[in-house]
C-alpha cells in the first residue's frame, strides 16, 4: 500500500493537513495518509532519523514539515535533508514554513475570516505585510493580534484549514507545501 507520511513539528500542523488533504488527494489514488507528530522542532530534529529508519513500508513517501522560526531556512533544510539521507530516505521531501505555520493563514485572510467568523479580515489582505506573510518575524503573534486573541494554534488551524485557497495565497512556503503534496500523491504505487 502506498502511504504518504507526514512528520510534523506540532499538533497544529496535523490539524491544518487534516483540513487540507481531502481537497488535495483524490480518493481514487488509494493513498493512505499518516501523521507522526513530534513535541516541537527539537524533538522532530532528534527523532526524525530513527523514525524514518524504522518505517517498514518501503512504498511510503515522506514529507517533513517544520517551522523556520528565527533560524536560517537553508541551514534548517540542509540539516533535515542530511538526517533523511542518513536514514536511507533521501527522497523525503522537506518543507519549511517560513517563520511559522501561521504565515500560511496570514496569506489568506479570507480563510481566517471564514474559519474564525471574524468579519472584515479579508479587506486587510492588500496591506503590505499580508501580501508576503513569509517575511513576518512572528506570524503567530500577528495572527493573535489580528483576531483579538480568538486564534488558538490547534483549534484555529482546524477551523481555518478547510477555507484556505489552495492556489491563491500570499505565502510562498504554503504554495511549496501544496505542490509537494500534490506531487507526492499524483503517482500511487511509485516510490
Amino acid at each position: 500500500m502506498t502511504e504518504l507520511v507526514f512528520f510534523l513539528e506540532e499538533e497544529s500542523a496535523k490539524a491544518l493537513l487534516t483540513g487540507l488533504l481531502p481537497r488535495l488527494i483524490p480518493a481514487a489514488n488509494s493513498i493512505e495518509t499518516r501523521f507522526i507528530v513530534f513535541e516541537g522542532k527539537r524533538d522532530l530534529d532528534r527523532q526524525l532519523e530513527g523514525k524514518l529508519k524504522g518505517y517498514l513500508n518501503r512504498k511510503a513517501r515522506f514529507i517533513v514539515l517544520r517551522d523556520q522560526d528565527r533560524e536560517d531556512c537553508r541551514k534548517v533544510k540542509r540539516s533535515l535533508v542530511a538526517l533523511c539521507k542518513k536514514a536511507g530516505r533521501p527522497d523525503a521531501v522537506i518543507r519549511i514554513a517560513c517563520r511559522e505555520l501561521e504565515a500560511f493563514y496570514l496569506g489568506d485572510l479570507r480563510a481566517v475570516e471564514s474559519g474564525l467568523r471574524i468579519p472584515g479580515l479579508a479587506l486587510k489582505q492588500d496591506k503590505a505585510k499580508f501580501r508576503d506573510p513569509d517575511q513576518m518575524q512572528s506570524p503567530s503573534l500577528e495572527l493573535e493580534k489580528l483576531t483579538n486573541r480568538k486564534y488558538r494554534k490547534v483549534a484555529g488551524s482546524r477551523a481555518i484549514a478547510p477555507h484556505l485557497d489552495l492556489d491563491q495565497t500570499g505565502s510562498r512556503s504554503f504554495r511549496h507545501l501544496i505542490h509537494a503534496i500534490r506531487h507526492a500523491s499524483a503517482r500511487p504505487g511509485v516510490s
